[in-house]
């Protein structure tokens, strides 16, 4: 051990099992001091659903840390060198991120350490293969998925590592140091499910045992609530993916299967690393010349798209969903975004800043990379000329309706295939539900004529 006094900065990667920032620390120094900083911009800015999702994570680790976390409100740059002072740390671990916001603050943070001599080391990521880490044979980035996701499984963790040692992290107050309190978290009409490890383990467990076997096909399927919903526990880190690596047997299809959206997740986050312009720009340009609604009626067409009042039942339930919820289902995002960017004839950055504001598991890389590809502008996209046709969607992945009544009342008591076209009902849609907003079938052709022009 080369200090007295180690500093870990969590941040994402808010639990006790499985974090290597607590290994590294315990072996680096004989203390430790573990800290987060609450950034008011980052506390402020996301929707919030996030924020009270990151509250209660902190909270739970406060617990099981039996309250030697050390919470701060203000900027790392000016915070975490104080602390240092005051514990005497020789150095602070930290984990890794790719956002730009995230690597501008590290490097800052990096530089204001050592100025008083204090080192900063990283040593883990919230994905299962660091970003950076594959190749392709010519020692590029992968641009495509299928041939990273081959590289992902030869080179991916499946074994967790074990926790700290509870004598070695001390309390902040042993240095004259207490807690700010958390700042308040605006209300919120979502029912979402409680942040924090513990409840990140539970609904593995549960969802390993029950739904697993059959995610496959249940994945698809919306009115099943069958796919594992651990997205915001994973933003967090309040479970790691070699966590959940170490329970699955790639050989059999459906486990393989759910580790390649743990390998989804992991490439977003690659090329942000990359290419970190792509956070809120389009990766590739072939489509910068592409022309866009604007003016009054668009707005009006994005709102009614964010209310989940489009028309199109399948696209208004998951809308509707993600206002109720703070989360969608992956199906109903795909089919979301292709609606907004190829009927609306939106830009893409919109509807990811909607999404942003809501979601519990807003991640950039994730989030903004799914996006592109839904739009057809990102690495490994969706061809442009690949059209979700709202209808079809509907009658193939909800084909009873349940979704779609469970988030839309005002078609409760629509029965059989008219629940995807409210519109065709002899009286209409009924309980004021809208008429669809655009005719699928001449936008879808407005799109392809845009995309040519583009091309062209």
């Amino acid at each position: 051990m080369d200090h007295e006094t180690a500093i870990v900065w969590l941040r994402r990667d808010l639990r006790v099992s499985d974090n290597p920032v607590f290994n590294a620390a315990m072996a680096a120094a004989k203390r430790i001091v573990p800290v987060f900083v609450v950034e008011e911009r980052l506390w402020n800015s996301p929707g919030t659903n996030r924020t009270r999702f990151l509250s209660e994570c902190l909270t739970e680790l406060q617990a099981s840390l039996d309250g030697r976390l050390l919470i701060k409100v203000g900027d790392p740059v000016d915070v975490l060198p104080d602390i240092a002072a005051k514990t005497k740390a020789g150095v602070v671990i930290r984990a890794g991120d790719v956002s730009p916001f995230a690597s501008n603050r590290d490097q800052q943070v990096a530089q204001a350490l050592q100025e008083q001599g204090v080192n900063i080391e990283v040593a883990d990521w919230p994905w299962a293969v660091p970003p950076g880490t594959l190749a392709t044979k010519s020692g590029t980035p992968f641009k495509v998925f299928t041939p990273y996701f081959k590289s992902w499984l030869q080179a991916v963790a499946m074994t967790p590592t074990v926790g700290p040692e509870a004598q070695q992290i001390v309390a902040a107050a042993d240095h004259g140091l207490k807690s700010d309190p958390l700042p308040l978290v605006g209300a919120t009409d979502a029912a979402m499910a409680p942040g924090g490890e513990a409840h990140a383990h539970e609904l593995w467990h549960q969802f390993l045992h029950a739904d697993l076997q059959g995610y496959n096909d249940g994945r698809d399927n919306p009115a099943a609530d069958s796919t594992s919903r651990l997205s915001p526990y994973l933003k967090f880190g309040c479970i790691h993916p070699r966590q959940l690596l170490a329970d699955l047997d790639v050989n059999i299809d459906a486990h393989r299967t759910f580790a390649s959206e743990l390998a989804w997740r992991d490439f977003y986050a690659t090329v942000l690393h990359h290419w970190p312009h792509s956070a809120w720009q389009d990766w590739k340009d072939d489509l910068a010349s592409i022309e866009l609604n604007t003016g009054p009626q668009a707005d009006e067409q994005f709102e009614q798209w964010c209310l989940g009042l489009t028309g199109y039942p399948l696209v208004d339930a998951g809308m509707r969903q993600l206002l109720a919820e703070g989360w969608m289902h992956n199906r109903v995002r795909m089919l979301t975004a292709s609606f907004l960017v190829k009927d609306l004839h939106l830009h893409w950055s919109r509807g990811a800043r909607h999404f942003m504001k809501h979601l519990v598991d807003g991640d950039i890389s994730s989030n903004n990379h799914g996006w592109q590809w839904a739009a057809g502008t990102g690495t490994d996209a969706a061809p442009y000329f690949r059209i979700f046709n709202p209808i079809r969607q509907s009658e193939r992945f909800d084909p009873d309706g349940d979704y779609i009544r469970r988030y839309i009342p005002e078609l409760a008591d629509v029965t059989g295939k008219a629940i995807h076209q409210p519109w065709t009902l002899p009286d209409g849609p009924p309980n004021g539900y809208p008429v669809p907003i655009v005719d699928h079938g001449e936008q879808r052709h407005i799109a392809l004529e845009r995309y040519k022009a583009a091309r062209s």
